[in-house]
């Protein structure tokens, strides 16, 4: 397959170029190169014959029809986003215009595309979104694919909104669609301001390692190459126009997670006391969820689909990516915002 996949050189997005390619699919990839996002990510696969890359904003309707002609992809993977909550409670904005003004160009210019093209039996649109988009759990239950939205941040309900404009499309017009929800993706690669590599960093600096309230809050974690592994059989072998929940199957408090990486430094970068002594709790996050968990039935009964990653076990990888890997890390620190408490205008 030729596969277009938005936000290509970001987190997830490059973990799924990377994992594409490796299986021989060519792969485009679309990205505005915003502050999060790094082309060194794609540096395993860079000079492969199979990688593309074009430097286009999603917002940008004219370069998107311009890139759909030049390349002519049989799949397109959406994952192009503005996503960190604390940045959408300082400035919503941009995640209006990208997450929803983005997508609905993105969606336009593949319909014109796909209509162009005769409608070809396969094409499909596949749409990457978040579990945060049905809100907050309570101690018990688990977000179902038929879980009402209830978004409570900025980020999640302009991701809700996106989600609810591929739905749109597919009913209105026929666009081929599926579309998926995740939980917290980590692993290698993860940009220098979400918790897990914060914990890493902070502790190997020296720093305060800031936990919100009191950590009590639960996310269900996904390392991202298993995530990347559920995209691409979702965009293989998913019915058109259903969506599916992806879960890492792996749920744990927050002050839990960061005391677990703090034991696995202690282990593997010893020093003087124990890293857990640089915890500090801090004001919470305006409008925190308590907890997210995934119920991945659906894609385990239908596709087959389980993580094959424990979180203790990706935890090890993790930490360990980023002892190797000093020089991508320390390259991103400068960047707008890294390093710095984001979200405390309300």
């Amino acid at each position: 397959m030729k596969i277009l996949v938005t936000g290509g050189a970001g987190f997830i997005g490059s973990a799924v170029v990377r994992l594409a390619i490796s299986r021989g699919h060519e792969v485009v990839n679309v990205d505005a190169l915003t502050y999060a996002g790094c082309l060194e990510n794609l540096t395993p696969v860079a000079d492969s014959p199979l990688y593309h890359f074009a430097h286009v904003d999603i917002r940008d309707r004219a370069m998107l029809d311009a890139t759909f002609a030049q390349h002519q992809p049989d799949m397109v993977m959406h994952l192009a986003a503005e996503s960190h909550v604390d940045r959408s409670i300082d400035g919503p904005g941009d995640f209006i215009d990208t997450n929803i003004t983005g997508t609905y160009n993105l969606l336009e210019a593949a319909r014109a595309y796909w209509a162009g093209a005769g409608k070809p039996e396969g094409f499909r649109f596949h749409h990457i979104s978040t579990d945060e988009v049905f809100g907050s759990l309570g101690a018990a239950g688990m977000f179902t694919e038929t879980t009402p939205y209830d978004p409570r941040s900025p980020y999640s309900a302009s991701k809700a909104a996106s989600d609810h404009l591929v739905r749109a499309w597919h009913e209105t017009y026929g666009l081929p669609i599926v579309l998926t929800n995740c939980s917290n993706n980590y692993g290698p690669y993860h940009f220098p301001e979400k918790l897990v590599p914060v914990v890493i960093l902070n502790a190997l600096a020296g720093k305060e390692i800031p936990v919100y309230g009191q950590g009590l809050n639960v996310r269900d974690w996904l390392f991202v190459e298993d995530h990347a592994d559920a995209l691409l059989l979702v965009l293989e072998q998913g019915a058109l126009g259903r969506s599916y929940n992806i879960g890492g199957e792996n749920e744990a408090r927050n002050i839990d997670l960061v005391r677990s990486i703090c034991a696995i430094l202690d282990r593997k970068r010893p020093k003087t006391g124990s890293y857990a002594d640089q915890i500090t709790f801090v004001q919470d996050r305006a409008g925190h969820d308590l907890r997210y968990a995934i119920d991945p039935s659906r894609i385990r009964d239908e596709l087959g689909w389980r993580p094959s990653v424990t979180l203790e076990e990706g935890l090890e990888r993790t930490v360990q990516w980023y002892l190797d890997n000093e020089d991508w890390w320390r390259a991103l620190q400068a960047r707008d915002g890294v390093g710095t408490r984001l979200g405390v205008k309300a």
